[in-house]
């Protein structure tokens, strides 16, 4: 079996100040395979892959590639060995080419002239093999984020690289698009490229790979054939631990209407959008990316402005103009982008967390550090925030905790009354997704109405009380929980209508 392994990598040990990053850990690749790896945020799977291309050099350990022991000083040497990485977020250069950003640093170059028809040339060969739809001279800027990976993926196999890393991919993808994605990584395997794909997403691993390797706490924790495990299984050997209810949604009693939305229409976007939330019940709000939910919470805080309708908050209609009329009434909005919109990443997690409330906490112009440090470690606390210390940047901490940081900054706000939760669990590992789900459900039990944007279906069903669908920028169904399936959403989802917004 060794003649048939790319890369092995053996007692691998990286080491941060204060912390062991990787721990005498081990890893298999074969040549032609998709292999998945799987972790908890903070398992040591970005380690290991800036390990694998580089990046980070190990303190203790042996790499092998075809067989032949290997030491990387950085990025280039992988490079050379044919190892490419993609990552979620495309680091590609926004404002060249789609040739440029695939030739940077190895173009094509004869007599001392770049050979620009030649990589054009070359480049739309690339995006033909992966049956991209836009142009080799397009501005990588104006690309999608899943055209742009593609660019990353077209840069890789103009490297000739062997080994792909894709890390994330499909976390900011639709449907559609993690579709196109699963062809293409398909089409890699066929041609003999082998490929390690992170994901938290279990249907990305059945779907995709033929083995997973799974981390916890930097340690390996086994190598398993993806045909002979279950969910189940997969989620103890991730977290240690079983989670025998992934949706822990307590029996709540529900209270009088307490939000409404009659009508509410912006251009464009959306167009007599109507719901109601009770005291202590959470709504499912669902439908295709695109359908508007977003923009339509967007009206809902003051981020953008409505053209007609009415937000009622407690029996009184509100006139929200900008997020601090939503916020002084008592709308809390989780955003969907926790690091552009939630969060300042470079600050100390107590003073994201009173951001809210710093004219409360400060006198003639200066906070009360004291108080400050009191509440924000409080409210870390209550949603059980895994840090050294308040002071540590929010950059610092996986995503999952990072979201927990964006709760606990709406939990300091004392006067909350409805929580807008927008893809609460993006990107954040199975482990986290139960913490926040618990969190969520503590909330319902304490009276507040929760509004839940989700694409995953699971959770939709496994949280809402009831589910409004969205698309193309109309509600177009309000269905119980008891009465609701999968198909029954996607049916509204994906109802067709002859008239857009307008």
């Amino acid at each position: 079996m060794a003649e048939d392994l790319i890369l092995e990598l053996k007692g691998i040990t990286k080491i941060f100040p204060g912390v062991k990053a990787l721990d005498n850990v081990q890893f298999q690749l074969r040549r032609g395979e998709v292999h998945a790896l799987m972790g908890e945020n903070g398992a040591g799977k970005s380690t290991f892959i800036k390990t694998i291309t580089g990046v980070h050099q190990p303190e203790e350990g042996h790499i092998y590639f075809n067989g032949q022991e290997v030491s990387f000083k950085g990025t280039k040497d992988a490079q050379e060995l044919g190892i490419a990485a993609v990552y979620q977020h495309p680091t590609s250069y926004p404002e060249l080419t789609v040739t440029e950003n695939i030739f940077i640093g190895h173009e094509i170059i004869k007599s001392g002239m770049i050979q620009w028809k030649e990589m054009n040339a070359e480049a739309q060969k690339l995006l033909d093999r992966l049956h991209a739809n836009f142009k080799v001279t397009d501005e990588v800027g104006a690309l999608t984020i899943a055209q742009q990976q593609m660019v990353e993926i077209a840069k890789a196999l103009s490297t000739n690289a062997q080994i792909i890393l894709l890390d994330e991919p499909t976390a900011a993808l639709t449907a559609n698009e993690s579709q196109e994605l699963y062809r293409i990584v398909d089409e890699l395997h066929e041609a003999g490229v082998s490929v390690i794909f992170i994901s938290h997403r279990m249907e990305d691993m059945y779907r995709l790979a033929q083995r997973v390797t799974v981390f916890r706490d930097s340690q390996y924790i086994g190598t398993y054939d993806v045909d002979g495990i279950t969910e189940p299984e997969l989620i103890k050997y991730m977290v240690g631990r079983e989670i025998t209810d992934m949706y822990p949604k307590p029996d709540v009693k529900i209270g009088e209407p307490i939000f409404e939305l009659k009508g509410l229409s912006r251009t464009g976007y959306f167009k007599d959008v109507s719901l109601t939330v009770h005291a202590g019940e959470i709504v499912g709000l669902t439908g295709l990316v695109g359908a508007g939910r977003t923009e339509t919470m967007e009206a809902v805080c003051g981020i953008t402005k409505a053209d007609a309708g009415k937000i009622i908050l407690e029996g009184k209609e509100l006139n929200v103009r900008k997020p601090k009329d939503a916020m002084k009434a008592g709308i809390i909005l989780l955003p969907e982008d926790r690091q552009k919109q939630g969060l300042i990443m470079n600050w100390g997690l107590g003073v994201n967390v009173i951001l809210p409330i710093q004219d409360e906490l400060s006198n003639n112009g200066f906070i009360n550090d004291k108080k400050e440090r009191e509440i924000s470690k409080q409210y870390l606390e209550d949603v059980d925030t895994k840090a050294v210390s308040i002071f540590d940047p929010a950059s610092s901490l996986s995503g999952g905790n990072q979201q927990k940081v964006v709760v606990a900054k709406a939990l300091a706000q004392k006067n909350m009354k409805l929580v807008i939760m927008d893809e609460p669990t993006k990107g954040v590992d199975v482990g986290a997704k139960a913490e926040i789900y618990a969190i969520m459900g503590e909330l319902a039990q304490q009276g507040y109405g929760i509004i839940l944007v989700s694409s995953e279906m699971a959770e939709v069903l496994g949280m809402s009380d009831r589910i409004y669908v969205m698309c193309k920028g109309r509600v177009t169904g309000c269905l119980d929980v008891a009465d609701a399936s999968q198909e029954k959403i996607l049916e509204l989802a994906m109802e067709q209508s002859d008239k857009e917004v307008q």
